[in-house]
């Protein structure tokens, strides 16, 4: 049985690692180049490129636009590895507004350069607006009640007797600290309500950069989302019941936010069929504020 190394890293090691992964380097002509992660295996990590593709985004647009909304298609897996070549397309720059689209892609083994993401972001220059918040927080115990997810994991690890690979990710260690209230898929075996409430935050504090702040804010909003719309049939990724994939991811940044505090992740799902689940999540403040909303689609579907 595989377990995780007895020196695991620090939360400080570990934030400074995400960072690092979502810090993405500059080249020509608005083309960009996002690094894989230490030691991913696999498939990359859905939020790790659309972060990635935000922050390329944010790069190219001047001033104190910021980024109030982004909408990305997944167009096939992306491998662990290689890296990922993010090209920028200015399409609009307004007094008020600005949009980029961004092309993700990774080179194949024979030297093709194939998509892997499309997005498109949209910026805002800050301004004063009329105002109104109709989404009440869900009344959840605060996350100093709650026991951190991977000490979760790791007995649910021992108790359902997962090993090798499967073990290794889902007790790898995690730069995003979550505390759920309630179960999310993999904790649960039988059919419940889609609905799942968990905070989180970065392990330990980060760089005072609102654009880092949303960009991990998007990383994290992966986190959960899909496994929503599982909770009604009891099945889970983590047992080998399902085969599932994100299809498309649409944020909306409302008000900005720290990631390195306490959010709360509320999602629910409202419907699934035909091989897909929708998902929809809404991230709050600790003062109750709604932060930012999230609607999801992917394919899911019971493994045969």
């Amino acid at each position: 049985m595989t377990d995780m190394p007895d020196q695991a890293p620090s939360p400080e090691q570990l934030v400074a690692g995400l960072v690092k992964l979502l810090t993405v380097e500059t080249g020509e002509d608005m083309q960009f180049t996002g690094r894989p992660q230490k030691g991913g295996v696999g498939r990359v990590f859905g939020g790790q490129v659309i972060a990635q593709a935000l922050q390329a985004a944010q790069l190219t647009v001047g001033g104190d636009k910021q980024a109030h909304s982004l909408h990305a298609y997944f167009l096939r897996g992306g491998k662990e590895g290689p890296p990922i070549r993010y090209q920028v397309t200015a399409d609009f720059d307004g007094r008020s507004f600005a949009n980029r689209r961004v092309v993700a892609s990774q080179v194949e083994d024979d030297g093709t350069s194939r998509p892997i993401l499309n997005l498109t972001a949209s910026f805002q220059l800050p301004e004063p607006g009329l105002e109104h918040d109709d989404y009440a927080m869900p009344d959840v115990p605060p996350p100093e009640a709650l026991r951190c997810d991977m000490e979760l994991r790791r007995e649910h690890a021992d108790k359902a007797g997962i090993t090798g690979v499967a073990r290794d990710i889902m007790l790898r260690p995690r730069a995003i600290e979550m505390r759920t209230s309630g179960k999310l898929h993999w904790m649960n075996d039988a059919p419940r309500e889609p609905r799942a409430h968990s905070w989180f935050k970065a392990a330990a504090p980060l760089p005072d950069d609102p654009a880092l702040h949303r960009a991990v804010i998007a990383y994290a909003s992966d986190f959960t989302l899909l496994g929503t719309s599982a909770l009604p049939h009891g099945l889970s990724w983590m047992r080998g019941e399902l085969v599932g994939a994100s299809l498309d991811h649409a944020i909306w940044f409302h008000r900005p936010a720290r990631a390195d505090e306490w959010l709360l992740y509320a999602t629910d799902s409202p419907w699934s069929g035909g091989g897909r689940g929708y998902n929809r999540g809404r991230i709050f403040n600790r003062a109750g504020q709604l932060v930012a909303s999230v609607a999801q689609e992917g394919m899911i579907r019971k493994r045969g």
